[in-house]
């Protein structure tokens, strides 16, 4: 993992007003949570007992659970980020 870009830092509520209704604040926390367990702690960043998202290391986690992988190549370029 390289190193973080603050420009790529959100709140916990900016991920979810970007992706409501599919994410919600509810199963962030969840996986918060359980971040030790299921791998969620590579995308959390803690800065002065504030806890931030990498945009970019949460979607790479979110890949990581795709049921099956888009092969290389035919993911668009101009897909937006939350």
């Amino acid at each position: 993992m390289g190193l973080v870009d603050y420009k790529n830092l959100r709140t916990v509520k900016q991920i979810v007003e970007n992706a409501q209704p599919i994410i919600t604040e509810g199963k962030m926390r969840w996986w918060i949570f359980h971040s030790e367990t299921n791998g969620f702690a590579q995308v959390i960043v803690r800065l002065g007992g504030r806890l931030y998202i990498d945009r970019d290391a949460f979607n790479n986690w979110l890949e990581t659970h795709r049921d099956e992988p888009i092969p290389e190549g035919e993911l668009d370029d101009d897909t937006s980020q939350f």
